[in-house]
């Protein structure tokens, strides 16, 4: 999403529908997407709204991609648009002509589902990330390895393959080290203003989760479980179309199906893993069910329900609560803290939220 509290639109100009929709489908839960066959078509278009990236395939009609690309660093409302041009061709050997016509960077077909994220989110965001490289080193690889590590569950996922454990717990090995120093600041208000709120609201949480298990006096390997169960507890929101994701209103119930649906997804690309935790995986399956039984996908209720869930949904609710979003700007901690604990008092561990309220008045989180 962009601060001015619009979905990022991307613009893709490939005369092969095929491949147009399989970008559009890549980036469902993420951007809004417009197609166009011939760039003739995609100049009005552009015009009418302007995209936030641009994808032109090299041989795009009429003009063809490189020439449409230099036309557009010309044009007075485009030019600052970033231009990602496809190819066949490796970057080497096309190196000289894109840098006559203006492309930022190219992506060499086929290219995996990661590297289009990984490349339209790093343009998206580049002054956000570009901010990352001031941060302190640990905040720095914070950011940088949880990242690219969510850059590539759509990669995993796709293929049927699990998420590398242990590169998610290195990862989020600085995470823990700045939580044992209440010195963690620096990665929240890192991603805050980060396009991929999946993304941005999952390390808000592995953050939040990691904190509440060091407050509870968990070891250090613990924390690092809960940092890395919060970081993938909704990997199956990828495959949420951003309609549904991002809606501003109350959820149809065909789109509330659709959006609970991410739950078991999750679980089914966790459990493929073989050195996934249980617990990361039972913070993933449980971080929406309630004490009364009213939450979602088991309708588990009361004892039922394990303490890390208990622990997880408070944390994700308060940061859902406390997140930024398209449709509205972030509720204050004590607003978000009074309605978990007035209006909420059948969903959540109340014990625990009295806790987790106690946590966030000594860190004095924002």
């Amino acid at each position: 999403m962009s601060l001015s509290g619009h979905v990022a639109l991307i613009a893709v100009i490939d005369s092969n529908p095929v491949f147009r929709n399989e970008v559009a489908q890549a980036l469902i839960s993420l951007y809004r997407v417009s197609q166009y066959d011939d760039t003739d078509q995609a100049l009005q278009g552009l015009r009418r709204e302007t995209p936030s990236v641009i994808l032109v395939d090299e041989q795009a009609v009429s003009r063809g991609g490189l020439q449409f690309i230099a036309d557009l660093k010309r044009d007075p409302i485009l030019a600052d648009v970033p231009a990602i041009l496809t190819t066949r061709r490796d970057p080497l050997s096309i190196a000289q002509a894109m840098r006559q016509c203006g492309a930022d960077t190219s992506l060499t077909k086929p290219f995996r589902r990661s590297m289009l994220i990984h490349t339209i989110t790093s343009l998206v965001n580049k002054s956000v990330e570009a901010n990352w490289e001031m941060l302190p080193e640990r905040d720095k690889a914070t950011l940088k390895g949880t990242v690219s590590i969510f850059n590539n569950i759509s990669d995993f996922i796709a293929a049927g393959e699990p998420v590398p454990f242990t590169s998610v717990k290195q990862a989020c090995e600085p995470l823990i080290d700045a939580i044992g120093k209440n010195d963690f600041k620096g990665i929240l208000s890192g991603v805050k203003e980060h396009d991929n709120y999946s993304y941005a609201h999952s390390l808000r949480v592995a953050t939040l989760l990691s904190l509440f298990g060091h407050t509870l006096g968990l070891k250090h390997e613990d924390q690092l479980v809960l940092a890395s169960g919060g970081l993938l507890h909704d990997a199956g929101k990828i495959s949420i179309p951003h309609e549904v994701l991002n809606k501003p209103g109350r959820l149809s119930e065909d789109e509330f199906l659709v959006m609970k649906s991410h739950v078991i997804e999750t679980i089914k690309f966790l459990e493929v893993g073989p050195d996934i935790p249980k617990p990361v995986i039972i913070i993933a399956a449980q971080h929406h069910e309630k004490l009364d039984g009213t939450g979602y996908p088991g309708n588990l209720k009361g004892a039922e329900l394990n303490d890390l869930a208990r622990m997880a949904s408070i944390v994700d609710v308060f940061s859902a609560l406390t997140d930024r979003r398209v449709y509205k700007p972030p509720m204050e901690a004590e607003e978000a803290l009074s309605i978990m604990t007035h209006e909420m008092g059948h969903h959540l561990d109340q014990h625990f939220v009295a806790m987790f309220r106690e946590m966030l008045m000594d860190a004095v989180v924002d």
